[in-house]
């Protein structure tokens, strides 16, 4: 069987060998990555690590693999955003992967778990500022993962539907996508967590309902969000990454979740702004239990 060579143009290795965006060696890229927005966050983390094995930085990605509690672990910032997203999900896929000698496929898979952990707003009225919610099933308002062949294969299309109908959704809008975190992930965290449907927004103001001086298309969206169920189920918060992690990861083959510390009330129109004892909390948290993953 005659393996595909990855064109140049289409996987960028730069001269010393490292992946065009992130500037990692395949050898620097452990399989329990973290990701998380803000670059200052990275040290937050590397901070509670008991060993340092590398630092590498480039534009908003900075990257730290050390152990902590034994287990080898990498965390990635991956600055705000959809795109962002698509970069390094399949800059890290490609590290461990892709030949980067031969710029083919690896014949043995080598499976990643990515763990976002990230700040949100609630959609909720009795979701409250500091709580920890883990998106069981991530919601892209994006368009990101209907570029990529086998989308309605991850998604569940049912719901998805369901959706759609029950909000009346803006034909100009993309369709919005549903997919789920990794089933052994929700079971490592659910009982340190609120379990959450999640809405990654591709944008801070009008696609999360917010008006300042542009008014949103539907002024009436967020309501009938809040409002919708899903048999016992609802959405919960938005946040503006965690759709293309879980889309991407589930169309690779990754093990993927997004958890993030609630620092704004949306129905009561509240927002903590010294919120970094809530997401410290989450961080130690969150290491504890990856640090027991097999």
């Amino acid at each position: 069987m005659q393996h595909r060579v990855i064109p140049s143009s289409e996987l960028i290795i730069n001269d010393d060998g490292t992946v065009f965006h992130l500037h990692l060696l395949p050898e620097q890229l452990a399989d329990i990555v973290i990701l998380v927005g803000d670059p200052a966050r990275v040290d937050l983390i590397a901070e509670r690590f008991d060993d340092v094995e590398c630092r590498v930085a480039n534009r908003e990605f900075r990257t730290v693999t050390g152990y902590y509690k034994g287990r080898r672990m990498t965390v990635l910032s991956t600055g705000i955003g959809i795109g962002n997203i698509d970069i390094c999900v399949t800059e890290l896929d490609a590290l461990a992967n892709v030949d980067f000698a031969t710029r083919t496929v690896k014949e043995e898979f080598r499976q990643l778990t990515l763990v976002r952990l990230g700040t949100s707003g609630a959609l909720q009225a009795d979701i409250e500022v500091g709580e920890v919610v883990f998106a069981r099933t991530s919601v892209g308002f994006d368009s990101l993962l209907g570029y990529y062949a086998g989308r309605d294969g991850v998604c569940n299309v049912e719901m998805e539907q369901h959706f759609v109908e029950s909000v009346g959704w803006h034909e100009k809008l993309p369709t919005p996508y549903f997919v789920d975190a990794d089933k052994e992930l929700w079971e490592l965290f659910k009982d340190s967590v609120t379990e959450g449907i999640t809405i990654a927004a591709p944008g801070f103001y009008a696609p999360q309902g917010r008006y300042v001086r542009l008014q949103p298309a539907d002024q009436d969206l967020n309501a009938k969000i809040e409002a919708w169920r899903y048999g016992e189920r609802r959405i919960t918060n938005f946040e503006m990454e965690g759709s293309a992690l879980a889309g991407l990861a589930a169309l690779m083959g990754h093990r993927a979740a997004t958890m993030c510390t609630i620092i704004a009330q949306r129905i009561a129109k509240k927002a903590q702004t010294d919120y970094r004892p809530y997401v410290e909390r989450m961080i130690t948290m969150a290491l504890d239990r990856l640090a027991t993953l097999r």
